[in-house]
Order: C-alpha cells, then structure tokens, then sequence
C-alpha cells in the first residue's frame, strides 16, 4: 500500500545560480491537483513544473522546459519514494547558467525526490462503503460501535423497521464493525455491501 503526505512539503535546490523549490501536497483528485498548481505557481518564476499521481490517474507538466527534463523526473520521484495522491510543483528561477538536459532531470527530479524524502508520510487506507439497518432499540449501542470503527455516517435514513445507514470506514474495520454489532445487538443490527459503491 501507498503513502500520501500528512501534511504539505517544500524543499528548496540551488543548481548553478538556478533556483528550484519544490512544493508537495497530497491531492484526491486531478481538480485538487490542479488548485495546488494554481495556489503555489509564482507567475514571476521561469518555470512551474509538475506531476500528480492519484490512483491511476497520473499527468505531468515541462511548463515549456525541453520536453522530458522536468515533469517526468518529478513524477519518477512521487512513484520512486511509494508516494499516491500527491501533487508536486517545481519552481525554478533561472540563475543564467543552462543546465543542459541532464541538469535539467537531476535538478528538477532531485529537488522533487528530496522533498518527499523529507515529508511526513500518511499510510493510504482503503475504505468502503457499506449500509447498515438497525432497528430503533438499537441506536444507541449502533451509534457508540461506529466511533469505536472509524465509520463515517454518509446518509440516514429512517423506516417501519428501524433505521439504515450509508457508511464509509477502513476495508479492514467493516468485518469487526459486523461482529461487534452481532454481539451488541443480538444479531438485530446487520451490515451488508452498498450497492452503490
């Protein structure tokens, strides 16, 4: 399983008078990786390189660097430190000493590595979704096992019968969670696969 970032990351690199600071923040989507973008770019810099990896979705940006030296190095340091759901944006200021293509990587993909090098990491956990129907009598032992879970209540909703629950919790708590309430509530509270998920 991958990490994300715990909490935002910047790593500043001098290369030849060339500036480059390296800003990493964890994303859920590509529109949240493309706020970061527009939140850290400083238009005043020469370049404003980037890469995101968010499940399966990954993309990159040489922000007209030749084609090669700059997103992609960056995108090679997200996947080579484990790294998912994790944008990264490059700023260089240029110090007037070209770097050539392969100062270009080392700079661009090394600026990006040591930043993640240095995050704080966050292990991605898998969640699912699941209903949960409960009869009324049992609301409050139902209420006390979805905290001690990690489950979040995404929708409720109420019938003849009692009530059902929409929720999102660790893939590895759903199977306690569902003893837990067998025990609690004498197999009243049952637990089964959302549909919808």
């Amino acid at each position: 399983m991958s990490d994300t970032l715990a909490a935002p990351a910047s790593h500043v690199l001098e290369v030849k008078h060339s500036r480059f600071l390296a800003r990493a923040g964890a994303v859920d989507s590509p529109d949240a990786a493309l706020r970061f973008l527009a939140d850290v770019a400083d238009p005043d810099a020469t370049h404003n390189c980037w890469a995101y990896h968010i499940g399966q979705d990954y993309r990159s940006s040489d922000d007209g660097e030749p084609a090669g030296t700059a997103g992609r190095p960056i995108l090679a340091a997200i996947d080579g430190q484990g790294f998912d759901r994790v944008m990264v944006v490059v700023t260089r200021w240029f110090g007037g000493v070209k770097l050539g293509a392969g100062g270009l990587v080392r700079a661009y993909g090394g600026a990006a590595a040591e930043c993640l090098r240095l995050a704080s990491r966050q292990p991605l956990v898998a969640l699912r979704e699941v209903e949960l129907r409960a009869p009324f009598d049992d609301l409050g032992v139902v209420h006390a096992a979805l905290a001690m879970h990690h489950a979040a209540k995404l929708d409720e909703r109420f019938d003849a019968d009692g009530v059902v629950l929409r929720l999102r919790l660790p893939a590895d708590r759903v199977n306690h969670l569902a003893a837990h309430l067998r025990d609690a509530t004498r197999n009243r509270a049952r637990i089964g696969d959302n549909a919808g998920r």
